[in-house]
């Protein structure tokens, strides 16, 4: 049987809450997994839920975000590229539905003890998810506050179901967490992984810019409505005079509030020209002039052929 790639929203995803609540006296905050555009185009909008809406919904609780711990087994939910510059971001695969291993708590603890010990003076958020944000993520959540704040199980139990807003569901997990034996801390303060930087700019509304001058002559490329003239050169004997504005240019790559709609065209427009020749530039042509095509004698010899 052939291996079949899943796509598309994950199942269940929205049956649960988006975000929870930070747990008290810890850094910890969990959340599902938050998807890339191209996966939000696929939910109605009051379900979208991606690294844009999570920061937004930190910055209403005035909360800051300083490292995300991916434990869901995939790359295809979104990409340590859709993060800000100002949020760490650490993959650990953790396989579902099963007890994870000595070496994932292990590298938990590693990379929640590293980020505490390098942000001590700050409040930062650490934001732990998995596919829902509850099974893996509340497993390795509680086994955290067990075995290195020493906490008792049910009352981690009970924390993080309540800050969540969702109770753990794998019976093997609340199971091994009751009753199974504490994981050594041996090795945790030596980081064996480094957090990847954030790269996007998208929390950051720009303005939009003013495309420079360019000669007459360079074809513009993609031009927006209601924009200022440029400085007009006088008309030459072989230099093309654009009967056009030349608009304002928002590249597609910056995802600031756009002041203006963009073009109407997902493609380039090139503006018509007219050539100024020694009686002055000629008139524009029409837009929705039909165009003419020669026939060939061949053809016209075939099309008389058949009537």
């Amino acid at each position: 049987m052939a291996f079949k790639k899943k796509r598309g929203i994950p199942d269940r995803w929205t049956d649960y809450q988006a975000l929870g609540k930070r747990i008290p006296g810890t850094r910890f905050i969990a959340f599902k997994v938050p998807l890339q555009q191209s996966l939000i185009r696929l939910l109605p909008a009051f379900e979208a839920f991606g690294p844009s809406e999570l920061l937004h919904l930190l910055e209403e609780d005035k909360q800051e975000l300083g490292l995300i711990i991916d434990l869901t087994f995939t790359t295809r939910y979104y990409k340590p590229q859709d993060l800000p510059p100002s949020v760490q971001y650490l993959k650990i695969y953790t396989a579902g539905h099963e007890v994870p291993s000595d070496s994932v708590i292990l590298n938990f603890k590693r990379a929640v003890r590293a980020f505490l010990r390098e942000n001590d003076g700050n409040e930062k958020l650490i934001g732990v998810h998995c596919t829902h944000g509850l099974n893996r993520t509340g497993y390795l959540v509680c086994r955290y506050l067990i075995d290195v704040d020493g906490m008792d199980p049910g009352k981690a139990i009970e924390l993080f179901n309540r800050c969540r807003g969702h109770s753990i569901e794998r019976e093997n997990y609340l199971q091994d967490l009751r009753c199974g034996p504490k994981r050594s801390n041996q090795g945790m303060e030596d980081p064996e992984q480094e957090p990847v930087q954030g790269k996007a700019n998208l929390w950051r509304a720009r303005s939009p810019q003013t495309c420079p001058p360019r000669p007459p002559h360079q074809t513009p490329r993609l031009w927006a409505p209601s924009s200022p003239l440029l400085p007009v050169l006088p008309p030459g004997p072989l230099f093309p005079m654009p009967t056009t504005e030349l608009l304002r240019f928002e590249p597609h790559w910056r995802r600031g509030p756009p002041l203006q709609p963009y073009s109407p065209f997902p493609y380039p427009v090139l503006p018509r020209y007219s050539w100024s020749g020694p009686s002055g530039p000629f008139p524009p042509v029409p837009l929705d002039e039909p165009q003419r095509h020669r026939t060939t004698g061949r053809a016209k010899h075939r099309q008389r052929k058949r009537h």
